[in-house]
């Protein structure tokens, strides 16, 4: 069960894909609003719809910094 004690620290720096998912997860059922994890994490709200989009067209494979510049080619907007 996802809990806010369970997320990443804020001190974060490293956004592995899981990461990334645990805090689209945290969005998407209403634990944070999408306001919450800009704030928190330092982020950009662009960033945080860019991994929502990613992960809800193609997964967490989607979110790995590796894959991302294919996806956001195969997956537009």
């Amino acid at each position: 069960m996802l809990t806010k004690e369970n997320l990443p620290p804020p001190a974060t720096t490293r956004w592995v894909s899981r990461r990334k998912a645990q805090v689209v997860a945290a969005v998407k059922g209403g634990l944070l609003t999408p306001n919450e994890p800009c704030a928190r994490y330092q982020m950009s709200s662009g960033e945080l719809e860019t991994w929502q989009r990613l992960f809800d067209r193609a997964g967490m494979p989607a979110l790995r910094a590796t894959r991302m510049q294919y996806y956001r080619e195969h997956f537009p907007e």
